[in-house]
């Protein structure tokens, strides 16, 4: 039976709510889940080698630490045990060494049971002489 008989057919249409809507779901979940990568990296600038800066060595100024909290500055013990103390002694090394106006790197060689304060006298004492490069050195583990 059509009880339809003098009517037109109507076109049909999509309903475009849903479909909007289930866009705007997946448009979000994206946005969630989604990791920026720029965020998670470190933007580094390489520095650039220059032929003549690389013949020119660093002064260095080797500061060891034992587990004791005695301190040798290039090998030579001192018997400062403050970072008040430390600074004419890293002052008279530089001098020493003729630093001459150049920064000298100061390397810090501190034993692995060193507590954290002797390693901090060394820090604050290169501050306050004026040195800014500090660096530590360390040893690679054979895995054994």
């Amino acid at each position: 039976m059509n009880f339809r008989k003098g009517r037109g057919r109507e076109d049909l249409e999509i309903n475009l709510i849903p479909f909007i809507d289930v866009l705007l779901v997946i448009v979000i979940f994206l946005m969630v889940t989604t990791t920026y990568s720029k965020f998670t990296a470190l933007q580094i600038t390489l520095p650039t080698a220059d032929v003549e800066k690389a013949l020119q060595q660093p002064f260095e100024i080797n500061v060891a630490v034992d587990a004791k909290g005695r301190y040798a500055i290039n090998n030579v013990p001192v018997a400062s045990h403050d970072a008040a103390g430390l600074v004419n002694d890293l002052k008279q090394a530089a001098q020493a060494g003729g630093a001459r106006g150049n920064d000298p790197i100061v390397i810090i060689n501190a034993d692995a049971m060193a507590t954290h304060q002797t390693v901090i006298n060394v820090l604050e004492a290169a501050r306050t002489a004026g040195f800014g490069k500090v660096t530590f050195a360390a040893q690679t583990s054979n895995g054994k």
